[in-house]
């Protein structure tokens, strides 16, 4: 009888905590930034710079910095950050095959480091990040939009 009862009471306190685990909501900036992560990471055109870039590393933080760094085959890196708190829009040149998104922000507000330049190392400010993609339509690029301006909204408040 005791052993029924202990199996009971388990499967009981099991039940219980499945329901509350199951209707535990996501926080919305992690849902929305592993959205981007994926759609980014899926969408990119490495085929577009193939011939300069060696390879790419396409970052989001969890403190919501969107980091972009290119190895060139010549040893050159350029590096590209900025925090979504500071998105503004976007903006889509190419077609649903190919093209380059342009995610713009407030001001000077993406960091750029160059190393290993022919012409030195350079530090500057820019007010867009530009990434090659490919095979996406207009209705991924609506829905990006919209991720990345919930996530730059949710991070403004969070500051």
């Amino acid at each position: 009888m005791r052993n029924i009862t202990f199996l009971l009471s388990i499967t009981v306190v099991g039940t219980v905590w499945l329901l509350f685990t199951a209707f535990k909501s996501l926080d919305p900036l992690e849902e929305n930034m592993g959205f981007v992560r994926q759609n980014l990471a899926s969408f990119y055109n490495a085929e577009l710079e193939s011939a300069s870039i060696k390879r790419y590393e396409l970052n989001f933080t969890n403190t919501g910095f969107c980091r972009y760094k290119r190895y060139f085959h010549n040893g050159k890196t350029e590096f590209f950050a900025f925090n979504l708190s500071k998105f503004t829009d976007m903006d889509y040149y190419g077609s649903t095959r190919n093209g380059w998104l342009y995610l713009r922000t407030r001001s000077d507000d993406v960091i750029v480091q160059t190393h290993n330049d022919r012409n030195g190392d350079v530090d500057s400010m820019a007010n867009c990040m530009i990434l090659p993609l490919k095979n996406i339509e207009a209705d991924q690029l609506n829905e990006l939009r919209a991720r990345l301006t919930l996530m730059g909204k949710h991070l403004a408040l969070r500051k």
